[in-house]
């Protein structure tokens, strides 16, 4: 088995059999055939990559041939988005009257998929609590179809035994699909717990440089061929240029994230010492509910965790105000260190109960980059003695 660095350099090679040492952008819409049989055939390819953009282009093949590698799948494709990803995935896999069961713990976007859009469209939805594995099995109907999960989740870095969850779908056959952005396949596999589907929001640790909107999605070939054939319907099509940039960034990613990994526990580990901090989640710490489960089933813990303020709201902004180098952003993955305020940032996606229920109002998620770990973490704890001193 090839290591994860070679396999991120080489496993498109076949896709660009050129001369080329880095792939050319194919910038184009259309591509010509110059047959009648080959432009037929081209139109009904699932996944292709020499008929029209919207269905394919090699510039995406590319990018999907390393995912694909990475997370042990059979094959992969990329959206315009992670929301592309997830919700060109749901529209695919479910119909009216079916039924679909997701995380109380969940990036925001994902949980107005399954509480606001699914429900007009006569699917319904159960989320659960993901620490539970025996809740998935209450939850499970005659009509159920799909489960989704995050973990870590976003933002309060809950874990779900995968293979425990796996399992019970397979008895019931129902498909699972599983976000892997926070852990990236370099820390976790869902689909070697026997999970049928991944998807990443691209834009964050896989691409890693946040100058990309992406998605990516990898499984079986035959359910991908489904989502592809919705995707041409929604039309959330990667443009060429940002899946060449996706491609470049994830030639990096086993440099990257061993960084991400020790910069987000440092962090971790200082802040949960310190007196304006009543908690911090984060599965890397020993103090974490679920680190047995995070020790089984993560090969690293990530660069993201989250940390509550006793004094609210108020306290956890003041403590966002007084950083110096992460900045105040909704994204991650990146470089550079970001943090932001889930509560404000989820606040136009859910209604004000969802949204009360989903997050604390005075929780920072911190997104570690790259930087050096001794300067983000004296940065960090300057900031929380700056709101213990004012508070």
């Amino acid at each position: 088995m090839l290591g994860k660095s070679t396999v991120t350099v080489h496993a498109d090679r076949e896709i660009h059999p050129d001369r080329a040492v880095v792939p050319p952008i194919y910038q184009t819409a259309a591509f010509s055939a110059e047959e009648a049989s080959v432009f037929a055939a081209g139109a009904i390819e699932p996944r292709g990559q020499d008929f029209y953009t919207r269905f394919g282009n090699p510039n995406h093949a590319q990018a999907a041939a390393v995912v694909a590698e990475l997370e042990g799948t059979e094959a992969a494709m990329v959206t315009a988005s992670g929301m592309a990803a997830i919700t060109t995935a749901v529209l695919a896999l479910a119909s009216a009257g079916d039924h679909v069961i997701g995380q109380k713990s969940t990036y925001g976007g994902t949980a107005a998929v399954l509480l606001n859009l699914l429900p007009r469209l006569g699917v319904s939805t159960t989320l659960v609590d993901q620490r539970d594995p025996e809740a998935f099995e209450r939850a499970l109907t005659s009509r159920t179809r799909l489960i989704l999960v995050e973990t870590p989740s976003n933002p309060l870095l809950h874990l779900t035994d995968l293979r425990a969850l796996a399992e019970l779908a397979r008895a019931h056959d129902v498909l699972t699909l599983a976000d892997n952005t926070f852990a990236t396949p370099l820390n976790q596999r869902p689909t070697d717990f026997g999970i049928d589907v991944v998807w990443h929001s691209a834009t964050k640790y896989l691409n890693g440089h946040s100058d990309v909107s992406a998605g990516a999605l990898a499984g079986p070939a035959q359910i991908l061929d489904r989502i592809w054939s919705t995707s041409l319907l929604t039309g959330a099509t990667l443009g060429p240029i940002d899946a060449w940039l996706l491609l470049r960034g994830i030639r990096t990613l086993p440099l990257r994230i061993p960084r991400h990994n020790a910069n987000g526990l440092a962090l971790a580990d200082a802040l949960s010492r310190h007196p304006a901090v009543s908690q911090v989640h984060y599965p890397g710490l020993a103090t974490h509910p679920q680190h047995k489960l995070a020790v089984d089933q993560m090969n690293g813990f990530g660069g993201v965790l989250s940390v509550e303020f006793a004094g609210g709201y108020e306290t956890a902004d003041a403590f966002l105000g007084h950083l110096r180098y992460p900045r105040r952003s909704a994204s991650l993955g990146g470089v550079e260190s970001l943090a932001v305020h889930p509560a404000s940032m989820w606040a136009g996606m859910l209604s004000d109960d969802q949204l009360t229920e989903a997050v604390p109002p005075g929780l920072v998620r911190l997104a570690a980059g790259l930087e050096d770990t001794d300067d983000l973490v004296a940065d960090a704890l300057a900031a929380a003695d700056a709101v213990l001193t004012t508070a």
